[in-house]
Formats: C-alpha cells, structure tokens, sequence
C-alpha cells in the first residue's frame, strides 16, 4: 500500500522562509498551510503553484502549473520531484535600524559642511513571497527574520542616506530646528522607499526617523550652534519686553478708564459738569497770578476764558467790566482821574466809595446814566 506524505511547516517562529527537508511526493499527499503563511512549489529555481492557508490533497487539478512542467499521470499515485517552500506572512514590528556611518552635506542655512546620523524603527510584512524567494532566497534552505532584517537594514543605508541628504537641501531645513520636522521627514523618505522594497516582495508598513544625531563638540558646529542659540535669545527677549510693554499700557490705561469713571461719578453727585470744572481751574489759576491786576495780561486771561465754560465766562465778564468802569472813573469832587483801587481821591481827598442807586430798583448807577439800566425809569437829578 502506497503511504502518503503530509507536507507541513516544521521550522520555528524566527523563520520567514523554511523549506520542507524532503523533495519526492506522491499525488495523494496531504498539504498543510497555517495561517499567515503561503507555500510555494518550486522546480528547477522557478517558482509555481501557490498555496493559501488551508489543507489540500496533491492532485493533478491543484497542481496545474506543475503538471505542465512533468506531466502528472492523472488518476494514478505516482510520485514527482519538486521543492517546498513555506512563508510567513506575518508583519514584523519595532525593527530598529540606525545607519552605519555618518551622512555629509552642506547645512543650507549657515553653509558649512556637517555629518548626522539617524536612527529609528521600521514594519515589514511579505507581500509577494514569489519575489521574495527568487531575489533573497534562492538555494537556502531557510531565511531567518534576523538575517531578512540584517539585509533591508543594509539596504535601507544605500537608499536612506541620499534621500535625507537632498530632503535638507531642498527644503533648507535647519541643523537646529531639524528634531521639529522628523514626522514629515519620515513620512517623504518612506513614500519613496516603498517601491524599493516592493521590487523584493516586501511592504513596507511603517518608518519612522526618532533621532538626528548631530556632531556636538565639532568645534566649527559649536560655534554656529552659539549663534543660532544666541541670535534666538535675542528675539525671545525682545518679544517679552513687547509683551511686557503692551501689559503696562493696558494697566495704565484701565487704571486712568477706573479714574475717569470716578471722577465722573463725583462730578455727578456734586452735580457740576467738565466744563465748568476746567472754567474754575482756570478762574483760579488767573487769580493766583501775579500779573492779574496787570490790564495787559488780564486781556490775555480774557482770550483765554472765552474757551471755558459759560458760568465762569460770565463771571469773569463781570468783573472785566467793574475793572473797565473803574478805570474810567473820575472824582466827583474834583474831576481827577481815579486809579484803581483808590478809595479816596488823590486829588482832594473826597472819599469814592458813596455809590449812588436807583430808588426804585436799588440798582448801582453811574454818573453818566439818566436812565436805570436794570428798570429804566428816569434817575432823578
């Protein structure tokens, strides 16, 4: 009786690639296929018919392309010669890389030559097992994830270095800002790795750049990283002592708003107004003047008061207008010419102060009137 192999993964969980030990089968043998793997049949370095997760009985009907190649007798148990190759599909995360030497180009800001290094953490998962086996594998009997992973790390050096070199360039990004862009970094330079991984069956799930490393202690680097840091200080400080500024005015200015109010509300409960406040400023800043029994310069307080409220301008007229008819007083007595502030005549010595009034109305008169000017009856004589 004829016994029946069954073809099954026998390598551990660190293998990507395991070929099964033996390379005779009988049609009627059993292939077993776990999840997250592919097997693949092989003649002569080609690669043929491709399995799926699942178990399948070897036959003439799922062996199509090898049936072609050796002519399967259909319906019979005879044995055929090829190679099987398991795959593990599974996506391997967290796979450190860093490159091996330091990346040269000439910092586009401050033009001087500077070397960085990179490091960070990639994904990968098989996407086409067939490109796989036929660009890496080729004659070995396993592919371990270290040495997939040595290989692509090696790989990744090659393609990474040029492309972190002219993204600088081309987007003149800053040896001391360059930790600020390392998400948009990662993300350009995998969009262009993609297709070079794929040329190998590989998909490249994730990159990430995590650290620059940067010559620190490099003495020409040193003495830029000062200026940039120094010329940043300077900005920093400059834009506090704006925001320092801008908070003082706006203290002084609520604080002058919260005595305007005030004085507002004690104008209010007083019940005068700003106007007649400013007329009584400047009515007593006038009196406190030396000068202002001086007619030259109270006709310069006059101009003056005709800009301030009606209360004071009026009462400011009024004594204007005892000052000018004092000025133009004459004795009675005598007739010499009367100064101000006299209270007798210096010519006589007849006493000025008697005021003749209306006897109908008690209103002061002047010589010259023969009217009253207040009720207008006529002034005895």
């Amino acid at each position: 009786m004829q016994l029946y192999e069954v073809i099954k993964y026998e390598g551990d969980n660190d293998n990507i690639v395991w070929k099964y030990e033996k390379e005779d089968f009988n049609l009627g043998s059993q292939l077993i296929v776990h999840e997250s793997q592919e097997a693949i049949f092989f003649l002569n370095g080609q690669a043929l018919d491709v399995f799926g997760p699942g178990k399948y009985t070897l036959e003439t009907e799922n062996l199509p392309l090898l049936s072609k190649i050796i002519n399967l007798p259909t319906g019979g148990e005879s044995p055929f010669h090829c190679e099987v190759y398991f795959i593990n599909k599974v996506e391997h995360l967290a796979i450190k890389w860093g490159t091996d030497s330091k990346i040269q180009y000439m910092e586009p800001n401050y033009h001087f030559p500077i070397y960085i290094g990179a490091s960070g953490e990639m994904a990968i998962g098989i996407s086409n097992a067939k490109k796989l086996l036929i660009k890496l594998v080729g004659t070995e009997k396993k592919l371990s994830k270290d040495k997939l992973i040595s290989y692509f790390k090696a790989f990744l050096m090659i393609r990474l270095k040029p492309l972190l070199s002219k993204y600088i360039r081309e987007n003149k990004t800053n040896i001391f800002e360059i930790d600020e862009q390392l998400e948009t970094i990662s993300k350009e330079v995998k969009d262009k790795l993609i297709s070079d991984f794929q040329e190998y069956g590989i998909d490249l799930k994730q990159f990430f750049i995590t650290a620059i490393v940067k010559p620190d202690g490099n003495d020409q680097y040193e003495k830029f990283k000062d200026l940039y840091f120094r010329q940043y200080a300077d900005v920093a400080e400059a834009e506090l002592k704006q925001k320092v500024d801008i908070i003082h005015q706006q203290t002084e200015s609520k604080k002058m708003v919260i005595e305007a109010e005030g004085i507002a509300e004690k104008r209010k409960t007083e019940g005068y107004t700003y106007q007649e406040e400013r007329g009584f400023d400047v009515a007593e800043k006038i009196a406190a003047n030396e000068g202002a029994g001086n007619f030259s310069s109270a006709g310069i307080g006059m101009g003056i008061m005709t800009s301030v409220g009606s209360t004071v301008h009026n009462t400011f007229g009024t004594a204007m207008n005892n000052v000018e008819e004092q000025q133009n007083k004459f004795c009675e007595n005598c007739g010499a010419r009367i100064e101000v502030g006299q209270k007798f005549c210096s010519n006589c010595g007849t006493a000025l102060n008697k005021i003749e009034i209306c006897k109908y109305c008690s209103h002061p008169l002047k010589k010259s009137n023969r009217f009253c000017p207040n009720c207008g009856k006529e002034r005895d004589e």
